[in-house]
Formats: structure tokens, sequence, C-alpha cells
């Protein structure tokens, strides 16, 4: 990589990985006035080209180093010495030895494969972990919902059943006034326990109820009952050393939860007959729904049949919980469901006790959660991470908790859909893609589900800098070390986190504190170290460990460096005119991952923090970015230039402004839980849609072509295809809408016409085949009452209090890009 050139996507293609900056400046001192974080965003099981990496997992143990605080695995970085079989581990600078076995046949011309300079990651499946076994899924069913959704989604999951792999485990759990578990391993007839839905069962409890306490006659090895007294037999009448004894959890495997193979057909019959709720509900009550309780009997039976294996509990919810723990709101109508003002207000008094016990789901689910304590017991917190993960499928017009609900899916790393009906395609397609295999032609992973289980992440790097935190679907697992921060990012003290489950597009924001002093310049050529190591279970139950490892330059700024010079003079090719070349660390700026670190930090300080603040927290770091990196004349904003590194930043954090994630207007709080959670999980490129969404425009006057996100771009004769992540729109201009309703494109001298109304069409299923969640697809036309999703998104360039001008008005009294960036460029070249 030249210096005078970096290729900021590079390392997403051959690491996962997205860096906002890719020269760091040398000194804490230089890194604090570049405003923007230091960090990266990971994707920690993207398929890699095989170029990049070993096309499959190697079938052994690492090498790590030999140091206790370091414990780093030998990468392509490391300086190998052939003569004397020794290795040097970047980070720590240690000499280790390489085991027997690599130290007879390694030579310059034989190298491991951990050891080839382009595969800076590899793989490894770790023989010495016993294999888990098969996945459990568990379905836990809201029967309170009307019968025709009830209809969607028993037709809905008996499509998954065939879906599964033939040894995988399934449960089935219905809840409503009570919660039913059904024995799907007895015979004959239906079979279901019923739990009283008022209150909380722990794993003993949910034991004795279902009847699983250690039995005789078993295939396990439980503990035995009290001897009969002397002279009497057994209560079997068996020989004690014939007899054999089951545990809980075996008898749980044996009636509760079975392969899909031996059961499906019981699971569908109990599908095919689920009936509503039937405890009667009074006009002036809300339904009794006990959706906290039932989640918690599921966890309970997980934990009693597979406490290391991974599992998935999917929640399927049509209503708000309104009896018994996790309540949100009481059964009177009269009283309204908790809102932003509320919450804020602290004037909801069922929201915190929610809040609290979904967080103690979380921590029974992660035994590490939330313990602070020496880096031998976080090591031991890690290993003990739950594999379970709790997915909550919400459809209802209504609120369901999902705010409440959001710590314990992201504690577990799990998935969140919103959506209207269980009838939509919103919930159908991103319930199948749950489910989603990787493709036939894959080495290896061929036709095996991508989902993983019990992700664990840790973060080394080399002395010059420290982590601060982790912001996205992860747990701290309270582990210190030499380069943990005492500035905290997101969930910062630690350098390793649990994720829970992951897929290919699980993605983490780890943040840096670089923590050289400005007074010692680091020596030239001198270049940092990360490493992440991430260790999960396959869908296939062995454990494998991922480890990728940067490396990238330093840059010790030259005295006087920041002082302000004139931009570059018209015509003159280059930077700065005659001024020398900027600094490598401002030609290495990734404005795209920058601004979604930033909106990761945004969105997170909105967890304790005003609105309010937040913004003006976002505007300050904006105009301190602008002033240290743009060029122009003290006082004259006439003379305000970006270099191409920047000149997208500041409409990336005007739409962030207006965005969902920090404008709560017309937003519920579960909607507002659900899209920050999504924005914390995704990809950086599916982070940025969601941010600036974008705009295609189709007209007769050629191709598709990318069109700004400004009401100009709204013409009679145009129709838009608009892409926000979460929603697909096609919006037709009022002509093309008019020729539509007058059929032309029925009449073959119109086929061009028909052509245009097809392309964006087939343009957005494009888009919407390769998403999750799958996006709400709406066509609406210029006037009409859905085209507010277009409307909504564009810059107001052309407003109710302007004049003349082309294009749409839109109806907002906020501020148009061209207005922010006068303001922008005012306050940025202020001396």
């Amino acid at each position: 990589m030249q210096q005078d050139h970096f290729d900021v996507s590079y390392t997403e293609e051959t690491a996962g990985t997205r860096l906002s900056f890719h020269c760091w400046p040398s000194s804490r001192l230089e890194a604090t006035r570049c405003v923007a974080p230091m960090g990266a965003l990971y994707t920690p099981l993207k398929k890699l080209p095989p170029a990049c990496a070993p096309p499959t997992a190697l079938q052994y143990d690492p090498i790590r180093c030999s140091t206790a605080t370091c414990h780093a695995v030998l990468n392509p970085y490391c300086q190998v010495d052939f003569r004397t079989k020794l290795w040097v581990c970047p980070f720590c600078l240690t000499r280790n030895h390489f085991p027997p076995h690599y130290a007879e046949n390694i030579s310059e011309n034989n190298l491991p494969a951990e050891l080839i300079p382009q595969f800076a990651t590899c793989e490894y499946e770790l023989p010495n972990v016993p294999p888990a076994g098969p996945p459990a899924f568990v379905f836990c069913i809201d029967t309170c919902a009307p019968v025709e959704e009830l209809t969607e989604l028993a037709d809905s999951i008996q499509q998954i059943l065939n879906l599964l792999p033939e040894d995988s485990l399934v449960g089935l759990i219905t809840f409503g006034t009570n919660v039913q578990v059904h024995e799907i391993g007895f015979g004959g007839l239906p079979k279901a326990y019923v739990i009283r839905g008022n209150k909380e069962y722990g794993t003993a409890k949910v034991s004795q109820l279902l009847g699983c306490a250690p039995v005789a006659g078993g295939k396990g090895g439980g503990a035995p009952p009290p001897p009969a007294p002397p002279g009497q037999q057994q209560p079997n009448g068996m020989p004690p050393q014939q007899q054999t004894y089951e545990s809980p959890g075996q008898q749980v495997l044996r009636r509760f939860l079975l392969p899909v193979s031996e059961c499906s057909m019981t699971v569908e019959s109990i599908l095919d007959d689920l009936r509503k709720d039937p405890w009667p509900v009074p006009s002036d009550k809300r339904v009794a729904r006990c959706t906290g309780c039932a989640m918690s009997v599921a966890t309970s039976l997980l934990d009693l049949a597979l406490p290391r294996s991974g599992a998935r509990l999917m929640m399927f919810v049509g209503g708000p919980c309104t009896s018994g723990p996790g309540q949100i709101v009481n059964r009177l109508k009269t009283e309204d469901m908790r809102s932003h003002a509320d919450i804020s207000r602290n004037a909801e008094p069922l929201h915190k006790p929610a809040c609290e016990f979904y967080a103690s789901l979380a921590k029974r689910n992660h035994p590490a959660a939330g313990k602070k304590g020496s880096s031998t017991q976080a090591a031991a917190n890690a290993s003990a991470t739950s594999a379970h993960v709790v997915d909550v499928f919400a459809c209802s017009l209504d609120q369901v908790g999902m705010l409440e609900m959001a710590e314990l899916v992201e504690a577990t790393g799990g998935q969140m859909v919103l959506g209207d009906s269980f009838g939509q395609s919103v919930f159908k397609e991103s319930l199948r893609r749950v489910f989603r295999t990787f493709e036939p032609d894959v080495p290896e992973d061929g036709g095996k589900m991508q989902m993983a289980f019990g992700a664990t992440l840790e973060v080394l790097t080399s002395r010059e800098f420290k982590v601060s935190g982790a912001i996205g679907p992860v747990t701290s697992l309270g582990k210190k070390g030499p380069n943990v921060s005492d500035l905290e990012v997101g969930k910062g003290g630690t350098n390793a986190w649990s994720l829970g489950g992951v897929d290919p597009e699980t993605t983490v924001a780890i943040y840096f504190d670089i923590s050289n002093p400005g007074t010692s310049p680091l020596p030239e050529g001198k270049r940092r170290f990360i490493q992440f190591l991430t260790k999960y279970q396959h869908a296939n139950g062995r454990t494998r460990l991922r480890a990728t490892t940067l490396c990238g330059p330093w840059y010790n700024p030259p005295p006087g460096e920041g002082e302000k010079r004139a931009p570059p003079q018209p015509g003159v090719n280059g930077y700065n005119g005659n001024m020398e070349q900027p600094s490598p660390v401002k030609m290495s700026f990734d404005q795209e991952a920058a601004a979604v670190l930033l909106a990761r930090v945004a969105v997170d300080r909105t967890g304790s923090e005003d609105v309010a603040d937040v913004l003006r927290w976002v505007d300050r770091s904006l105009i301190r970015l602008c002033s240290k990196f743009a060029d122009y004349v003290p006082d004259d904003p006439n003379s305000f230039r970006l270099a191409p590194e920047f000149s997208l930043f500041p409409q990336f954090v005007f739409h962030l402004r207006r965005s969902q994630f920090l404008q709560l207007f017309n937003s519920s709080p579960d909607e507002a839980a659900y899209y920050r959670y999504i924005l914390n999980r995704e990809n950086t490129t599916n982070s940025l849609v969601m941010i600036q969404p974008t705009l295609l425009s189709y007209s007769f006057n050629g191709p598709p072509q990318p069109a700004l996100l400004d009401s100009q771009s709204v013409r009679p004769d145009t129709i838009l295809l608009l892409d926000t992540f979460f929603h697909v729109v096609v919006f037709h201009g009022e002509t093309c809408a008019a020729w539509r309703e007058q059929r032309y494109h029925e009449q073959e001298e119109h086929a061009a016409f028909r052509d245009l109304l097809e392309a964006p069409q087939a343009d957005a299923q494009t888009i919407m085949d390769n998403r999750f969640p799958v996006p709400r697809y709406i066509v609406c036309d210029q006037h009409k009452s859905e085209a507010r999703f277009l409307m909504a998104k564009l810059n107001p360039s052309q407003t109710h209090n302007s004049e003349g001008g082309g294009g749409a008005q839109v109806f907002t009294d906020d501020v148009s890009l061209r207005v922010f960036m006068e303001h922008l460029m005012k306050l940025a070249v202020q001396s």
C-alpha cells in the first residue's frame, strides 16, 4: 500500500475489516485532534476469497505466544528465524520456540498456512474441544393473536421444519394467559404441561413442574435416589446394580426436545390444531399475555437440556406483555402504552422492572455478564458463556415491549424482526432467512447453516495503543489486560466480549485509544498490529477459532503541521496547489467507516443522555473535524475546501441528524429500539444505507441513474427507487402515475413505458432478495399518502417557505443541506 494512496475498502475484502484511519498519528494528542474515532468495524464470520484465507478450516490447534498476558496467535507479521526455529510475537516482542513438528519441517520455502503472507486471516477447527452436537430450536408462540394470524404463523413454522437438518432438535411452547410446554415425545395424543403465567420460574422449579426429577430406569446418569431399607427392593423392583438413572436434562431431551426427523409430524399436528387463547377477555381490558413468563420457562428448558450446546429460542409475539414478569402495560384499556415522553420523565412504573427482568434473563444466559475480576476469572467466564440465542419476531400494530427485550436479544446475539402481521413477507421471508445455508460450492461448509453460536471476541494490540471498548451485539467478559484503556467507549474496561449468536453479516465496532505520549515519537517504519480472535460454535457442533491480524503504519507529524494555509488556487491540480502534500493520516481517512463509527457512538450515548445533547455533541465533532482537515483561510468561509477523502462526511452527518436513530418524532419506543439495534449489528455498507438512503431515478432519457437525495429529484415524468434498508419505495411521478392509471403500459405501442414501470420493480426485488430483515416494499404515487416514506428522507431544498425552483416541496421546518453546510463552513473557519 502506497503512502500517498490508500485503498480504504481493501481490508474489508481481504480481512472483513473497515478502519476509520488506515495511517494513525503516533501520539495521543494528535489522535485527539483528529476528532473522528480511531476504530474498526469487524465482521468476524465474513466469507473471504481463497486468495486471502485458507479455503477450509485448519484441523489443528493454533500456535500461541507463551506470554501469559498476550497469547497472540502465530500470523504472517511475526518475524521468523528459520535457523534457530524461533518466532517473535509482534504484540509483546517475546521470542517463542516453534513446537517440534513445526521446527522439523519449516523453512522459507515450506511455510504453514498461518505464515503465508496473504493469509492474514486463518480459521482453526479445534480438535481438543468435543463436538457440542446439533443445534436446538424452541418455537415459543403467542396464542393471544387473532386466528388468521395464528394460521399464517403455523404455516411459516411448518415450512421452517422442512428446512432444518434432520438431526436438529425442536421444542414447542405456546403462551397466552398461561404457558403450555408441549411434550412432543409423548405418542398417541397431544400432551402439554400448563404453567401459570403470572410469575417467574427458575431452572429447578421448571424441572420440578415438568416432572423431570432424577428417576431410575432411564438411560442417563443422574443422581441416584436413596437406597431402599435392608431386605426391600428398589421402588421399581430392579436390583441396584442393574439400575441406571436419568438426569433432568436427559428427560427433557427425551420428552420435550426431539430431533426434527422424529417429531415433525407431532409438531405439525399441534400447529394445525392451534387455537386462540380460550380465557375470556372483558371488553374494557387487554388480553392477558405472559410473554416474560414464557421466556423464562423456555430458557430454563434449554439450560436443563443443553447447557453448552447451540440453541435458539424463537419468540413469536403478537402484542404487549400484560401479565406476570416483563409486563409493560396494565390490562385496563384506559391506560395508554408507554411513550418516549413517559420514559424520559420516569412516569412509566412498569418500564424499569420489565427491563430488569429481561436483563436478569440475559445474565442467566451469560454467567460472565456484569462480573468483574481478574483475567483468570474472566477467562473462566468466557468458557462458561451460554450458546443460547433469543430471537424476537414481533408482528403487531401495537407495541410489544421490544424496547425492554432489547438488552436480552443484544446480550445473546439474537435477531429482531418488527412487522405488522405474521402474513407479511417482512416476517415470512425474514424467518426463512434466519436458517440460510452456505452455497453448495463453498468448500467444507457448503449446505451448512450460516448461523453460529456461543461466539466470543478478543482483541490484542501492540503496545502503543489500547482498546477503549466495543459497540454492537456484545456483552463484556470483564477481561482486564495491559491493552485495556481507562477511556471507555460503549462496553469498555475489557478486551474480550461475548457475542452469542453470530452470522456472516454480524459486525462489531471496536474503538481504540492511542496511548503513546507525544514526547516520544515512534521510530520511522514502526508498524502497529491488531489481532481479532473469534471463538465460536459452528452449526455442525465443532468449535472454531478465527484469527485476523492487521498491520498498519504510524505517522510522526513534523512540527507546525497543524498551521492553516490557504486553499488551492482555482485550476491548480492536486490537493494544495503550491503547498506540500497533505499528511498520510488525512489521505488514509475512510469517511464511510468513520460515519458509521460515529453513528454507533451517538446511538450508544442516547441510552444515557438526552437526544438534544447527543445532537450537540455530533455537531461539535463535525465542526472540529472540518476545522482540522479542511483547507481554508481563517475567518473566510468562501475559502473553505474539503479533500475528496472528507467531502461526503458532512452530508452523512446531516442525514444522521435527521434519521430515525436520533430523531424520535413519529416513532414508538419499540421502533426506535429496533432501528438502533439493527444499525449496531450491520456492516458498513448496510449501515450507510440506513444513515443516507440511496435513490435511483428512472426516465425515458436513458438508463437508471443515481439521483441526489433531494427534493429536486422528484419530477412528474420520472420513477424513483428509494432504499432506506428498512423500506424499499417505488415512487411514481405525477405524470407516470396518470399514464399508468390510463393503462398505457398495456398497449403494444407503449412498450417503452411498460419497461420503465417494470425496471424499478425488478431492481427492488433484487435489493430485497439479499437482505435481512426483509424490507417493507412500498409502491406509491406523488401526492398520495404513502409518498411520505420518500418525502421524509429527502433533503428539503424546496419547502413550503421557498420561492420558485424545480422539484417537489417538502413540508418541513428542517434546514436544508445547503444551509447546514453554510453554517458548518462559517463555524469551522472561525479563528
